[in-house]
C-alpha cells in the first residue's frame, strides 16, 4: 500500500480542496513525503452519509461476520509489515520496540472485541416474561437489548499513533457495537493514518462489509473535525487528546439541535500516594522510570507525587531528584506539544510556593525537553488550584502533607483523574481506610503498589473518571466495557417471537447468558 494524501471515502479517494501539509520528523524538523489535503466540509459530509447508508445493513450482520471483520483489520495492519513502522518512527520520533508493541496492542485489541462480539452476551439481554393472569393487572413480555446508535465519529490521538488511532480502541469498540466510522487522522501522523486506514478498507472488502463502514478524513485544525461532531447524522464521538479540545468538542455536540454523547479521555496528573514504609530509594527509581516514559507523553504519566512532611520523605524526594538528574532527554511528538510541555513548567517555576527540587541534563535536540521535579506545600497545592492541572511530559509536583487529616483534605479537594495510586503495606492500606474511601470518587482506576503507566487491555479495565478527566466517567475507553459507549438499551414489549431479534427470541438462538425473569442463566 503506498500513501496518497487523500480522504479515504469508503471506497473512494478524494482530494477537492486546496490547503496541504506535510507530516515532519519531530526530532530533525525535516519534511516528510507526500502532500496532505485537508478535507473540505462536503467530503467531510460524503464521508458521514456514507456511514449513514451503511448504518442498516452493517447492523445486522450476524455476529460471526462482524467478529471477522475485527480480526481481518488485525490481519491486515500486521500485513503492512515494515512499511507502517518505518513511517511510523519518522512521524512520532518513536522507537521501533515501542510501536512494534503498540501494533500488537492494536491488533489484540481487535481480536478481544472479535471475541466479545462473537459470545454476544454485550448487549445485556433481558427477558421478563408474560403474566397474563396477573392480578390486578395482567403483565405484558417485556424484553430489553442493547443496540448501536449509528454512524461515530472517532479523533486519533497524538501520542498513540497506533493503538488510540485509526484503529484503536474507540474504533475497534465503535465497529464491535456494529457502528460505521468516520475517523479524523491526527495531523502529526497523517501517513501511519492512512496506511492503518487502507488496510482497514481492505478488511472491509475482504468480509463483504457495507461500503461507507470506515472514512478516514484529514484536517490540521478544527474545522474538519467541527464539521464532523456537527453533521447531524453522527450519533457519538470518542476521543483522546487535551483538555481543550475535549472540552470544545464536548460543547459542540451539546450545541447541536441533537444533542449526542462525547466519550473524551482528556488528561490527568494521576496523583501517587506514597505511605511511609514506602518512602525508599527504590521506590524513587520506579516513579522516575514511570515519569520519564514515553518522554512523559501518556495520560497516566504521575504529574503528582503526595507525600507526608518527615524525614524520611525528604530522603525520598533527594532520590527521586537524584534519579531525575540522570535521565536523558527524549524528543517529544512535536514542537507545539514541547511548547505546550515548556509553558506548563514556565508557569510552575513562577508559582507561588513552589520550588524546583531537580532537572534532568539539558536538552540538546530539536524537540528534546528536560524533566523536573517540583515541590510545594499541601496548603499552597489546595490554595492555588492550577496546580493540579495536567503537565504533559516528564515533569511531577510533590506535595508535603503535615498531617494524616491534611492528606484527606487534599485528597478530598482533588478534580477527577484517570488513575490514583497508592504505595505501602497491607496493614498501611487498612488504616488508610477513609483515604481509599475518598479516591474512589476521584478516578476510574485505583492502583496498590504499581505504578499508574500502562494500561492492561482486558475485561475489567477502567481507563476513565471523573470529569475532567473525561466527559462520561460512567465508561471507559479502555477494555471490553469500551463497546458500550456506542449503543443503547432497548425495549421491546408485547412484540410477537418471529419480530424478536435473535438475542431475545425464545429459545436462546444465540447461546446467550441472558437476565430472565430476575435471573442471570444460558436457556
Amino acid at each position: 500500500m503506498t500513501i496518497s494524501g487523500k480522504q479515504l471515502i469508503g471506497e473512494a479517494r478524494s482530494a477537492e480542496g486546496s490547503i496541504h501539509f506535510q507530516a515532519r520528523n519531530p526530532a530533525t524538523g525535516e519534511a516528510l513525503p507526500v502532500l496532505f489535503t485537508e478535507a473540505l466540509s462536503d467530503e467531510v459530509g460524503q464521508a458521514v452519509c456514507l456511514a449513514e447508508s451503511a448504518f442498516p445493513a452493517y447492523r445486522d450482520i450476524s455476529n460471526e461476520a462482524r467478529a471477522l471483520f475485527l480480526e481481518t483489520i488485525a490481519d491486515e495492519i500486521l500485513a503492512l509489515g515494515d512499511t507502517l513502522l518505518d513511517r511510523a518512527m519518522e512521524e512520532t520520533s518513536l522507537p521501533l520496540g515501542r510501536l512494534t508493541g503498540e501494533r500488537g496492542r492494536t491488533m489484540g485489541q481487535l481480536k478481544l472485541f472479535a471475541k466479545v462480539v462473537r459470545e454476544g452476551s454485550w448487549v445485556d439481554a433481558r427477558i421478563d416474561t408474560a403474566q397474563p393472569d396477573r392480578q390486578p393487572f395482567p403483565k405484558a413480555d417485556i424484553r430489553q437489548m442493547h443496540i448501536p446508535l449509528g454512524p461515530v465519529g472517532i479523533f486519533g490521538a497524538s501520542n498513540f499513533p497506533l493503538a488510540f488511532s485509526v484503529a484503536g480502541g474507540d474504533t475497534a469498540s465503535a465497529l464491535a457495537a456494529g457502528c460505521p466510522v468516520v475517523v479524523k487522522a491526527h495531523p502529526l501522523h497523517p501517513g501511519t493514518s492512512e496506511l492503518v486506514g487502507q488496510a482497514i478498507l481492505a478488511a472491509a472488502k475482504k468480509t463483504n462489509m457495507p461500503n461507507g463502514v470506515f472514512s478516514l478524513v484529514h484536517g490540521r485544525g478544527v474545522d474538519v473535525g467541527l464539521a464532523i461532531v456537527k453533521h447531524p447524522a453522527i450519533q457519538a464521538i470518542g476521543f483522546t487528546g487535551s483538555l481543550r479540545g475535549g472540552k470544545a468538542i464536548f460543547d459542540a455536540a451539546n450545541a447541536r439541535q441533537q444533542p449526542i454523547p462525547v466519550f473524551a479521555e482528556m488528561g490527568s496528573t494521576n496523583p501517587v500516594f506514597l505511605l511511609p514504609s514506602a518512602l525508599t530509594a527504590e521506590t524513587a527509581a520506579g516513579f522516575c522510570n514511570s515519569l520519564n516514559l514515553g518522554v512523559g507523553q501518556f495520560c497516566t504519566n504521575p504529574g503528582i507525587v503526595i507525600t507526608d512532611n518527615s524525614q524520611q520523605a525528604e530522603h525520598f524526594v533527594e532520590s527521586l531528584g537524584t534519579a531525575i538528574k540522570g535521565a536523558t532527554p527524549g524528543n517529544m511528538l512535536s514542537e507545539g506539544i514541547k511548547q505546550n510541555y515548556e509553558a506548563g513548567v514556565e508557569a510552575l517555576q513562577q508559582a507561588e510556593q513552589v520550588a524546583v527540587k531537580a532537572t534532568s541534563q539539558i536538552a540538546e535536540h530539536k524537540n528534546a525537553v528536560s524533566g523536573y521535579l517540583f515541590s510545594t506545600q499541601a496548603a499552597a497545592f489546595m490554595t492555588h488550584r492550577h496546580l493540579e492541572e495536567e503537565v504533559f511530559g516528564p515533569a511531577t509536583l510533590h506535595v508535603r502533607a503535615d498531617s494524616s487529616e491534611e492528606l484527606i483534605k487534599l485528597a478530598a479537594s482533588l478534580d477527577g483523574h484517570l488513575t490514583a495510586t497508592i504505595f505501602g503495606t497491607a496493614e498501611e492500606l487498612k488504616e488508610n481506610e477513609a483515604l481509599v474511601s475518598v479516591l474512589q470518587r476521584k478516578v476510574g482506576r485505583l492502583i496498590f503498589n504499581s505504578f499508574p503507566t500502562g494500561v492492561e487491555v482486558c475485561d475489567s479495565m477502567v481507563h476513565g473518571g471523573p470529569f475532567p478527566a473525561t466527559t462520561a466517567s460512567q465508561s471507559t475507553s479502555v477494555g471490553t466495557g469500551a463497546i458500550k459507549r456506542f449503543a443503547r438499551p432497548l425495549c421491546y414489549q408485547g412484540f410477537p417471537q418471529e419480530a424478536l431479534p435473535a438475542a431475545i427470541k425464545d429459545g436462546n438462538p444465540l447461546g446467550l447468558h441472558r437476565m430472565i425473569d430476575g435471573e442471570i442463566i444460558k436457556d
